[in-house]
């Protein structure tokens, strides 16, 4: 060789030594792509916690339970608005309702955040393809369905409204309390002909399934919004015939609780709307089949997912956007402080996490997802998130956790507030001008026995007194009405 070429050989060695390096580092960030989690977001209009992974000993919700027993269920989730547009706002915006000022179902959150970065955005400004079918935003239910209501259209690639039989035999719903002027808050509900594929939850079924299939190539942020059970509530007979109505129960409680109860806390006057016994069973049973209804379409999706083989790739959230009475303390529906308003379903499957199978016993909020889903991807969320990420809780389901949870919600233009711990509820009305209520979910978890006036739990009460106030900070001229001394001592 001689000694003019060498300089011709090194320079060939470096150009091949980079060429490998330049496709080793194509194939590893390749490699880091197919890593990439998907997202598959379940969210169920007015879905409270009766199903069967949270023990209800009748409601049969065998597709949800698998989900549950699959990941981490929250055993302790609540909602921070016991309203569509208010809860959804939250948990998609990343703040709570007093930093929105959405207390409402009218106001979308971009027309007073103009600029904000929503979850589902998030994903799509990195990427990800990201849409929905059915309801996520707030619009409401049943008259707006098939169109886009609140939506948000920054948020989405693709979105589908669909519209399906229960909406189209609207008019031949049994109503029991007409008098409500809003068949979207009433007792409302109709056993109707066909087939699942035919109402609009089948379609949101259907169509997410289409999207799974169109896009399973690349990462995806597809959304779900099921609609039922959500007033009124529609299934076919199939799903009634799960529920005989002789094994419908109404709960019974001490009729003396209530005279500890503030007015503030009560918003259905006349107590259970005045309807009877069997109206009461037959509406609560037409509850049930919707969920049993619903179950069976969120089936329908996973086991698409399965079969596609994506599961192994998918963080999976699936939660109902507040809790629903059914008859506890005369009450019914939402908009109430009430543990069985605010309690929601929520579970999160994440593949190959450690805490899978487990079952959480820790105070957590909706709040919490849009941290959690954009930790787990590797997204830079936003600043302005006011929730934490679980992704603790997903590694260790009873790890070490000190975050309480808390709800609010707007009664006669006062204000009501709640902190909930994994033993005690408490609940403010007004700053404590209007009442309040001290609840011991160890020995108490229907809330039939309010504590706040009994001088044995004041040093309780101020514990959560302050934890109300540090997040929700008390107007100077409102700070008597909250001073622990005016309880008496013992």
């Amino acid at each position: 060789m001689t000694s003019s070429a060498k300089p011709y050989i090194q320079v060939v060695r470096v150009f091949i030594f980079s060429l490998v390096a330049l496709l080793f580092c194509v194939q590893s960030n390749a490699a880091d792509s197919d890593k990439k989690y998907n997202v598959l977001f379940i969210a169920i209009d007015d879905l409270n916690t009766s199903l069967g992974c949270y023990d209800h000993p009748l409601v049969k919700s065998p597709n949800i339970d698998r989900l549950a027993q699959k990941g981490v269920r929250f055993d302790r989730a609540y909602c921070q608005y016991p309203l569509c547009n208010p809860s959804r706002s939250s948990l998609l915006g990343g703040v709570r309702p007093d930093t929105s000022k959405i207390y409402g179902n009218g106001m979308p959150i971009r027309k007073v955040f103009p600029d904000i970065v929503t979850l589902p955005q998030l994903f799509k400004n990195n990427g990800y393809y990201s849409a929905r079918v059915g309801k996520i935003y707030h619009y409401g239910v049943p008259g707006d369905i098939g169109t886009s209501g609140l939506d948000d259209k920054p948020s989405w690639n693709e979105f589908v409204n669909p519209r399906g039989r229960d909406k189209d035999e609207e008019a031949d719903v049994i109503n029991f309390t007409p008098f409500v002027h809003n068949l979207g808050a009433s007792l409302a509900y109709l056993q109707i002909g066909g087939t699942d594929e035919e109402e609009t939850d089948g379609k949101v079924a259907t169509e997410t399934i289409r999207l799974l299939r169109e896009h399973k190539d690349k990462p995806f942020f597809i959304a779900a919004g099921f609609y039922r059970p959500h007033v009124p509530d529609i299934a076919t007979k199939k799903y009634f015939d799960l529920y005989p109505k002789e094994k419908i129960e109404l709960p019974i409680g001490p009729k003396e609780h209530f005279k500890d109860i503030p007015e503030m806390a009560l918003t259905v006057k006349p107590l259970n709307y005045g309807l009877t016994d069997d109206q009461l069973r037959l509406f609560k049973r037409a509850y049930f089949a919707s969920i049993s209804f619903v179950d069976a379409q969120v089936g329908r999706v996973l086991n698409e997912l399965e079969n596609l083989k994506l599961a192994d790739k998918t963080i999976v959230v699936c939660f109902g956007d507040h809790g629903w009475l059914l008859g506890e303390h005369g009450q019914w529906q939402k908009q109430s402080l009430f543990d069985e308003s605010v309690h929601v379903p929520l579970m999160v499957y994440l593949p190959g996490a450690k805490g899978n199978g487990k079952v959480s016993p820790r105070t957590v909020e909706l709040l919490d997802i849009y941290p959690t889903l954009a930790d787990l991807c590797g997204l830079q969320p936003p600043s302005n998130l006011e929730g934490i990420s679980l992704r603790p809780l997903l590694s260790e389901p009873a790890g070490t956790w000190d975050h309480p949870a808390y709800t609010q919600v707007l009664h006669k233009q006062n204000m009501g507030r709640s902190v909930r711990t994994e033993r005690w509820r408490y609940n403010e009305w007004n700053y404590g001008k209007d009442g309040a209520q001290l609840y011991d979910h160890d020995n108490d978890p229907h809330e039939w026995h309010n504590l706040a006036n009994d001088p044995k739990y004041v040093t309780e009460k101020e514990k959560l007194q302050k934890l109300l106030q540090a997040k929700f900070p008390v107007p100077n001229d409102q700070q008597p009405a909250r001073k622990v001394s005016e309880a008496k001592q013992p």
